[in-house]
């Protein structure tokens, strides 16, 4: 194979790329060094990546061994409950000159289950520290301290979680249900895995979603954070519960059909040093760059260096250790673009000229080369397990070659999510009369995506949740989402339009916007509060630190009728297929109308103008029929649009005259603020 060949098929797909042939054969063969030398000096990708199950402190089968990367300092200690923190007690041997150390314990039940344990190191200047095991499987807060303590996780087989259900694979476009566990209950406490469980899965199995994003897993010390400050990252957050109870969780949503996926922090690293990495064996280059290289000053953390052997084995592991032991169907890897350029993105405005993403000034080639081998690892333990992981890049450059398949020349994510169509809308609400809406601008937004490379689209997701921002409900509604929100009310103005254009918006997005689609949790009904979590400047309060579920069981307030409109579109099946066909865009009116696997959609926009008998075109002859209509009162409309007498749906038959370059035509009445989506029945 010649250099360029391996890098041919995005160079097929996207001739503009050619100029920057070089730059993209480099990163292919730098990742390609990588993998040859793992696999020469580890046996394979999937043996490296398996190292959780020698690192750290672990059990074997008459007592335990831990295994530990410490370069830098001259002696290495175990110390816990198990032997009273003696330093002499546990001493760890050094097995070579690259900073790996060992030691085994005979006895079973020499360190007991759940006990507290510590890495003593000397340095060589004669100090001793001690430091959380980077590879512990469970931590847990002193609230004497303040601080995470590390645990030895090692229960009984008796209750070990056995998974009873097989991992689910899509049969449809991906519908994401973004969650965060310690937040999903209306009471103002850190919700469990066991509540997500019993109560918030229903939900979302009913809602129709495929796929769960948990966030905030990973454990941070900050809870305010939202998890994107991870201090144990092979731990999953013990406010919550513990590893049986999250395993739990992932089987039950695998027994309703529902894949779920990581919200995964490779980007970056708390600054946390008393219980994170940070300064780990007492310096500031342990898995990260020294110096200020290895500040992400914003965000104040640490940056990971992916040209270190050790820092591969721990990250790759860490994803490898997630889809093992706990079932995870993949992952939605935060801060790519922070990762993709040196610069992080910061004060950066991507304009679209491809000098950005492949200068060698800007372009972060060592973190491009990770992902490039972590994908390389989903692939093989994919192929390896026969299942079906999905991997998601949160990236706002919209970096070139980032979803296509490695073999191809790619980076190998399978999606990237559309942050544009949020800011679209905020920017909408925020500064247009209904009037001055333009279709056009909305239409090429929605559909402005690199061809070949997957999108998901999302009207808002946690960030427009966040206390600071506003949600798209709260945009159009927060004046009487208190006081109106009763059906005992009338239905004011506010609220009228408010209802009509939740719905309108989150149906385009969903329909035109991409090949996956993303909602919040409790987005999806219009939730009357913003996000904040408990922190100094609220009083440490976890007032909006909740999601208000029981306001959907509630027959009198208007949120279960948004809801109820929810989870009829999740229903629709136009994901994961070709563009819509657009066959018109009337300003003047305000209607939309396009084609989408085998469904027609008509969007009327307009605010005030409702039209009987508008003539739409159709490219497929026959008869149709109205499978959503936002304005049943069940989705809090009006109902203007009606059945037959005898209480059949109209059907809408064709007529073979051209429309709007399209081979057929058909008559419908379209009220204002509605859309309705039609299907072939005959």
């Amino acid at each position: 194979m010649s250099d360029k060949d391996q890098v041919k098929g995005v160079l097929e797909l996207d001739p503009w790329l050619e100029p920057f042939t070089n730059q993209l054969i480099k990163r292919q063969e730098l990742s390609k060094k990588w993998i040859n030398d793992l696999e020469k000096n580890e046996g394979s990708l999937l043996k490296f990546a398996s190292s959780y199950e020698n690192y750290g402190l672990n059990p074997t089968s008459n007592g335990a061994k831990i295994i530990e990367y410490i370069p830098d300092v001259i002696e290495v200690s175990l110390v816990g409950d198990f032997n009273n923190w003696e330093l002499n007690s546990h001493k760890l041997t050094k097995k070579n000159n690259f900073g790996l150390w060992e030691l085994e314990i005979e006895g079973e039940n020499t360190i007991p289950h759940d006990s507290l344990y510590k890495i003593a190191m000397k340095s060589p200047n004669g100090e001793w520290i001690y430091r959380l095991d980077p590879w512990c499987k469970r931590a847990t807060f002193n609230k004497i301290t303040n601080l995470y303590e590390g645990r030895y996780w090692n229960p009984p087989k008796s209750e070990i979680y056995q998974f009873k259900n097989k991992r689910q694979r899509l049969s449809q476009g991906i519908k994401i249900y973004e969650a965060h566990v310690g937040i999903s209950t209306p009471e103002p406490k850190i919700g469990t895995y066991k509540n997500f469980t019993q109560n918030i899965l229903p939900k979302i199995h009913e809602l129709g979603y495929n796929t769960i994003q948990l966030m905030a897993i990973m454990e941070h010390a900050y809870y305010a954070s939202f998890g994107y400050q991870i201090t144990s990252f092979f731990a999953i957050s013990s406010r919550y519960g513990t590893p049986e109870e999250l395993k739990e969780l992932i089987d039950t949503a695998h027994g309703l059909g529902i894949r779920v996926l990581l919200d995964v922090v490779h980007s970056h690293s708390s600054k946390n040093v008393d219980d994170g990495l940070n300064m780990f064996n007492g310096t500031d280059h342990y898995l990260f760059h020294g110096g200020t290289k290895g500040q992400h000053e914003l965000w104040d953390s640490r940056l990971f260096n992916y040209s270190n052997y050790e820092t591969l084995r721990f990250l790759l592991s860490n994803l490898k250790f997630f889809v093992d032991v706990y079932k995870f169907d993949g992952f939605r890897f935060d801060g790519v673009t922070s990762m993709l350029y040196k610069h992080h993105g910061l004060s950066f405005g991507f304009s679209g000229d491809y000098n950005e993403y492949f200068n060698e000034d800007w372009v972060d080639n060592e973190a491009i080369v990770y992902l490039i081998i972590a994908h390389k690892l989903m692939k093989d333990i994919s192929l390896k397990e026969n299942i079906e992981i999905t991997s998601i890049a949160e990236d706002v450059s919209g970096m070139p070659t980032l979803c296509r398949p490695i073999e191809e020349g790619g980076i190998g994510f399978d999606y990237r999510l559309s942050m544009a169509i949020p800011d679209m809308w905020i920017k909408i609400l925020k500064h247009l009369q209904d009037e001055q809406w333009d279709l056009g601008n909305i239409v090429h937004t929605l559909t402005n995506r690199r061809h070949g490379e997957k999108c998901i689209s999302y009207c808002e997701s946690h960030d427009q949740a966040l206390v600071g921002d506003k949600t798209l409900a709260f945009w159009l509604m927060d004046k009487e989402m208190y006081t109106n929100m009763s059906t005992l009310s009338e239905l004011t103005p506010i609220i009228d339009r408010g209802l009509s254009l939740h719905k309108l918006i989150r149906l385009v997005t969903f329909a035109l916007g991409g090949e996956g689609y993303l909602n919040f949790e409790g987005n999806e009904f219009g939730h009357p509060e913003w996000l904040d979590f408990p922190r100094k400047g609220n009083g440490e309060s976890y007032h909006y630190a909740r999601r208000q579920f029981n306001l959907i069981q509630d027959d009198l307030l208007r949120y279960k009728l948004l809801y109820n409109f929810d989870s009829a579109m999740q229903h629709l099946d136009v994901l994961d297929s070709p563009q819509a066909y657009i066959s018109l865009k009337n300003e003047k009116d305000k209607v939309l109308v396009f084609e989408r696997n085998g469904l027609l959609f008509i969007f009327n926009f307009n605010p005030t103008q409702s039209f009987p008998d508008y003539k739409v075109g159709v490219e497929i002859p026959g008869t149709y029929e109205i499978i959503l209509n936002s304005d049943e009162s069940k989705f809090g409309g009006h109902d203007r649009i009606k059945d037959n007498e005898n209480g059949k749906k109209q059907h809408f038959f064709t007529n073979d005259d051209g429309w709007n370059n399209r081979s057929n035509s058909l008559m419908v009445y379209i009220p204002s603020r509605t859309a309705i989506v039609l299907k072939k029945v005959d």
